[in-house]
Parts: C-alpha cells; structure tokens; sequence
C-alpha cells in the first residue's frame, strides 16, 4: 500500500515536470504534490504510532488526499496539461491506492489487536 503511494507521488512528480506549462502553475502543482505526498506520508506516520485507532485515522486522511488528487487531476485535464489517457492511468492508480487503504481501514477496524504501544501496559498488573 506504502509502496503504491510512492508510485502515485512519483507519477505525479513525472507529470508536472514534463510540462513546461504545468510547471508554471505553482499552486496547482504544489497542490498535487502536497497531496499525493500526503498519502504516502500518512500512511507511514500513522504505521510509526503503533496504535490501531491512530493508523485508521491517519489512513481516513490518507484516503481524503486521494480524493483531493483525484479532483486536482481534473483540474490539470481542464488546463490541458495532460491527456485523458494519462488522466485515465494516474486516475486508476490513485482508485488503486484508495480502494487498498479502504480494504485495510476495515480490516484495522475488525481487529482485536490494539497495537504495539499498548503491548507492555496489558500484561503489566494495576
């Protein structure tokens, strides 16, 4: 899942660069390359807490930046900046990353275990 995201951050990175023109349009850019970072980035930082309900919710922000990057990428198909087959391929990787960080959002809320912080408080008697 990590791994993917890092994909989906690279693309993004690739398809701005390559554009002269998209390059130029600092705020979407930026936008684009702040949220497909943020996917990344909260799924790892939500991992590190070691706490289950802390990496859902790190994962539920995780999930709204694809949704951010999903809208941002039509933005740039409206400019002109890429094509509808590159907006279809990033398009479908981002749904790729989400639909991967739902599955494990559910999964994380099924699951009796509670985390790695909490492993030495439950054996250790009031």
């Amino acid at each position: 899942m990590w791994k993917l995201a890092r994909i989906l951050a690279q693309k993004i990175f690739e398809l701005y660069s390559s554009c002269p023109t998209f390059a130029k349009d600092y705020k979407l850019k930026d936008q684009m390359n702040g949220s497909s970072g943020s996917v990344m980035d909260n799924i790892a930082e939500g991992f590190d807490r070691g706490s289950r309900n802390e990496f859902v919710q790190f994962l539920s922000i995780s999930k709204g930046s694809i949704g951010e990057l999903k809208s941002q990428l039509y933005r740039a198909f409206d400019r002109k900046y890429i094509s509808e087959e590159v907006l279809k391929e990033v398009y479908e990787l981002a749904d790729n990353v989400g639909a991967q960080v739902g599955s494990f959002i559910k999964y994380l809320n099924k699951s009796t275990y509670k985390g790695s912080k909490f492993k030495e408080r439950s054996s250790q008697k009031p």
